[in-house]
């Protein structure tokens, strides 16, 4: 953006979803170009994420195990969401990392006869004829982002984690999709830029974080089967920040695929600002909703140049403390916004949800708190 009058077109026109195509404007309010895929069984990414709309993350969940992963306590959330209207979940799946008793031995290779795996695979295929969208991702995994270095010792790792998780399920349909990493970060640029990391702008940093999505990237389309025509998210460093989209692929050429590759999307996340988002932040630093408008806004339009549609795979307000402030209409209209904006742009989102700092439902995942995804899916 060149100028202020750039991007006061840019906001007028996102207000009012009336713009037309151009190389600046990606399509808006559901239209979109007229693609059929070779099967109609798998849908380009583009239509993904499009059918995806709103979702929700099982967060705390098979990540970390804060929360249980009993199929007994994880159905009612599933239900929950899907009866309020949610199209998609997203399962944060901690591999080598966080649990003691780790899903994926020190090489990568899967146990899968493990029962936190087995529980994964069962609320997996609930979700699935719920007729919902899945996400399943390597969440934490900070074994590989706080000492990568783009060594072959580090990809032939993450390369057969990818390869187990793939190849089990290369032959689920297009409702499971897979997203390489969550929030590239350590070495692959924090976004604080402290501490012995470097800043998501570093070169170095950048290479890394491409250079670990196509590790994965290529592992899941190695195994063959649905894998070929599966949607594969990746991220961005910094935590996945959405401002960083530029950044990381500045053109389609650095995308996984290179623009040959329909069913690539990209997950972007937002904790923008994180004086307001963050689980220390106050409301005082709500930026106003024009602020979050644009923010959605750049991304979009950077993802009509890279012809790479998105989604928002995680957003929120957190407080650890002065938790009342989550029950205001200030927070639920930043909620709102968030989900009608990304939806315009045909985005789809998944609100973060984690039981915690920043939780959605009571802990018996039977009821919404604070009224945030009634009032989000109005």
């Amino acid at each position: 953006m060149k100028n202020k009058f750039k991007i006061l077109g840019l906001l007028i026109c996102f207000a009012t979803f009336s713009c037309t195509e151009s190389d600046d404007v990606t399509f808006v309010n559901g239209e979109v170009a007229n693609e059929e895929p070779t099967n109609p069984e798998f849908p380009y990414a583009k239509q993904v994420i499009l059918d995806m709309s709103a979702g929700f993350n099982l967060g705390n969940t098979f990540d970390n195990g804060i929360n249980s992963t009993e199929f007994v306590n994880v159905k009612p959330i599933i239900d929950l969401y899907k009866n309020a209207g949610m199209k998609h979940v997203r399962i944060p799946t901690t591999w080598m990392d966080r649990f003691a008793d780790h899903l994926a031995d020190a090489n990568g290779n899967i146990n899968f006869n493990h029962p936190r795996f087995l529980q994964l695979v069962q609320a997996i295929d609930y979700a699935i004829s719920q007729d919902l969208y899945v996400v399943l991702n390597a969440h934490h995994e900070h074994w590989l982002k706080d000492h990568y270095d783009g060594t072959e010792a580090f990809d032939a790792k993450f390369r057969t984690l990818w390869t187990g998780i793939s190849t089990y399920f290369k032959d689920y349909s297009n409702k499971l999709i897979f997203e390489v990493l969550n929030e590239p970060e350590g070495t692959m640029g924090e976004l604080d830029g402290n501490g012995p990391f470097p800043d998501p702008s570093d070169p170095t940093a950048i290479s890394y974080t491409r250079q670990i999505n196509k590790v994965g990237y290529d592992a899941i389309r190695a195994t063959g089967g649905n894998n070929t025509t599966r949607i594969i998210m990746v991220g961005l460093n910094g935590q996945g920040n959405s401002n960083n989209i530029a950044l990381i692929y500045p053109n389609t050429a650095s995308v996984p695929g290179a623009g040959a590759d329909r069913y690539v999307a990209i997950q972007v996340h937002s904790y923008n600002p994180w004086a307001f988002c963050g689980e220390t932040g106050s409301n005082a630093a709500f930026p106003g909703t024009p602020a979050i408008e644009a923010g959605i806004q750049t991304v979009s339009v950077h993802s009509r140049k890279l012809n790479v549609p998105i989604n928002y795979g995680e957003f929120g307000v957190g407080r650890s403390s002065n938790t009342s402030e989550r029950n205001t209409d200030l927070v639920r209209n930043f909620y709102r916004t968030m989900a009608v904006s990304t939806l315009g742009q045909n985005m789809s989102y998944s609100v973060w949800d984690d039981r915690g700092w920043f939780g959605l439902i009571n802990n018996s995942g039977t009821a919404f708190t604070n009224n945030i995804v009634p009032y989000m899916l109005q």
